[in-house]
């Protein structure tokens, strides 16, 4: 999410407009109303106002992955408009990264506040000089909505980080449950500099067959879901177990996929007995998006624990 906000705020400092401008871009964007449907009024998606654009921007930005040039000033709800003035229904919130619609009034309120513009303007490195309200900010959101047992919040940039963030975590309370009160060795604070053992310890995050976690360095070793992810990219040699495959409807494969499930438990634990190296670690998705929205059952998870 910050990379985002940032992005948008170095692209705001790049053109400043006037504040009348500004107030009336805010009032336009406010009266947006939801289409009550798609409507596509050119011929082929990319039209033609998205496929100039498109070639401008290939000049100093690799566009292939690109479908069309959004108009986000007229996007609103579900709906997606591109330069062209299609209005197309986003049925996956981008990269599930929009999750209350474009053009929020919550978060354009939000957004347009003071305490934004500072937050924006500022940048801060919140581990080293976090803002006075920090604390308070924390409170009011992320620890409103937290999971049962979890007390602490650590905040990071996008998914990925996040995930990178979870697997040094656990490395570090794996390393510290081994060492115990002892300080750093000679021989870890020097093998650690040529990225050797036992300071850079051969551990392991084992994650699951088709997931999804991301595409930074870390955390793509623990992506499975597509190939195109992964190739050409060195790799961390982590396990993976396999992710229950349930038939559906569940009333009427119960008896399978509860076999199905115990076969994926019985797996993960023969992993984690036998993998070459430590596993201090376990991801799994509660749903697979990417994997092909694919579900296992409550029971499944509490046997993973």
């Amino acid at each position: 999410m910050l990379g985002r906000i940032n992005s948008a705020a170095a692209s705001a400092a790049g053109k400043i407009r006037s504040t009348s401008v500004g107030n009336l871009g805010a009032r336009m964007i406010s009266q947006l109303a939801e289409p009550r449907e798609p409507q596509v009024v050119t011929s082929e998606i990319p039209g033609p106002a998205s496929t100039s654009a498109l070639e401008k921007l290939s000049k100093i930005q690799d566009t292939r992955a690109a479908a069309f040039v959004a108009d986000y000033e007229k996007s609103v709800g579900n709906y997606i408009v591109d330069a062209d003035g299609n209005q197309l229904l986003d049925l996956y919130c981008q990269i599930a990264s929009i999750p209350v619609g474009y053009n929020n009034e919550a978060i354009l309120q939000a957004a347009r506040s003071d305490q934004m513009a500072t937050a924006l303007a500022n940048r801060p490195a919140l581990g080293v000089f976090p803002s006075a309200d920090w604390a308070q900010l924390l409170e009011e959101s992320l620890m409103r909505v937290k999971p049962a047992g979890l007390d602490m919040v650590f905040t990071s940039a996008h998914g990925s980080d996040a995930n990178e963030l979870a697997y040094k975590a656990a490395f570090m309370h794996y390393a510290r449950t081994r060492r115990g009160d002892k300080m750093f060795s000679a021989a870890e604070l020097s093998s650690v500099m040529d990225n050797q053992p036992p300071g850079a310890p051969e551990v392991a995050i084992l994650s699951f067959a088709a997931s999804f976690h991301g595409r930074t360095f870390g955390a793509l070793s623990t992506t499975r879901s597509k190939a195109l992810h992964k190739l050409d990219i060195p790799a961390f040699p982590w396990p993976r177990a396999p992710f229950p495959q349930l038939r559906y409807p569940l009333d009427k494969y119960s008896e399978e996929n509860a076999k199905e499930e115990q076969r994926c438990l019985e797996e993960t634990e023969r992993i984690l007995r036998t993998n070459a190296v430590p596993v201090a670690a376990i991801i799994v998705e509660p749903v697979q998006s990417e994997g092909g929205d694919r579900h296992a059952s409550p029971e499944f998870f509490r046997g993973l624990r």
